[in-house]
């Protein structure tokens, strides 16, 4: 039977067993993983299940040894892999895409509404005993009537769009490498970002972390935006210069912005942006629901399996 390492024990159990029908599986011990231990139990394994985001690199595959035939991520993101090492080796890699869109589109809205209508900056108020009430207080911002802006149109993209239908927005503009199929059926407009940035009162990030989007939200691309507009970002934390933004925030050249992700993960108690009222952050929760997890389990495990069995990949990478 073939070995598998499952690089994290805590995954929900549907990929696991699945695994077990036709593997012995290895699980790590610790929680979290140390990458010492995934090193040392990966020596002579078949596939891999890369369930968290440890650097996944040469090193990696040297620890594993020349049998290794296959591994899946645990994920849609991919910017921890070192893609072209597993090509150069003739090693199938696997993701999961897809089946964790519409929980991270349904992360983005929440953001959107938590930011837009100062959510935190209220709970502080209350702790504080800073309850005033009155007509102008805490006011937020609007969505019906809003301009949106969303940089990468993609499964994710798509879905935010679609969900904020139903809020009555204004206009959806959008910015990529190419013009979307998807977004027509919406009317989105297809923008630069330099546009984007200059209209939107909304801009979500649902963008790959790549070389051509690192940091691509710096201080002049805040020096764009209104002051009035409100950033979300459920890509990648290093798709924003983090110092950039906590500046941009503090001096109110933008009114808020709603992390799911940010720079370093976990981020630090003591980090500047922990200490701004008008900004929500959440631990990378996007993919955080029972359902979706679950799926991206299986669909690792089907990833490994299919090429274990000499069988096409659901969702190879590449």
């Amino acid at each position: 039977r073939p070995k598998v390492l499952v690089t994290h024990k805590g995954i929900p159990e549907s990929g696991i067993n699945l695994l077990r029908e036709r593997c012995d599986v290895v699980l790590t011990e610790n929680i979290p993983p140390t990458r010492d231990e995934i090193l040392r139990l990966s020596k002579g394994c078949d596939g891999i299940l890369w369930a968290n985001h440890e650097t996944l690199n040469g090193e990696a595959l040297d620890a594993a040894g020349p049998q290794l035939k296959v591994i899946s991520t645990m994920s849609a993101g991919v910017d921890y892999v070192k893609v072209d090492e597993l090509k150069s080796r003739g090693i199938p890699m696997g993701y999961t895409p897809n089946v964790l869109s519409d929980a991270v589109a349904d992360m983005a809205i929440g953001l959107m509404i938590a930011a837009a209508r100062r959510y935190h900056e209220g709970r502080l108020k209350i702790e504080t005993s800073q309850w005033k009430d009155g007509p102008q207080w805490l006011l937020g911002n609007d969505i019906k009537g809003s301009t949106v802006g969303i940089v990468g149109f993609g499964g994710i993209g798509s879905l935010i769009a679609k969900r904020l239908t139903g809020f009555d927005v204004g206009k959806f503009l959008y910015t990529g490498r190419n013009p979307k199929p998807a977004a027509e059926k919406i009317g989105a407009q297809f923008v630069s970002f330099d546009q984007l940035l200059l209209e939107s009162d909304y801009i979500f990030i649902s963008v790959p972390l790549t070389n051509g989007t690192y940091r691509m939200f710096n201080e002049a691309a805040f020096n764009k935006m209104k002051p009035t507009s409100i950033l979300i970002n459920v890509a990648r934390g290093d798709i924003v210069d983090q110092q950039a933004l906590v500046n941009a925030l503090k001096s109110g050249r933008i009114f808020a912005a709603g992390l799911d992700v940010m720079t370093p993960e976990p981020l630090p108690p003591t980090d500047p942006l922990m200490q701004l009222p008008n900004v929500i952050i959440v631990p990378h929760q996007g993919s955080a629901t029972l359902k979706t997890r679950s799926a991206m389990s299986t669909l690792a495990a089907k990833n490994i399996l299919a090429i274990l069995n000499g069988e096409k990949m659901p969702a190879a990478y590449y």
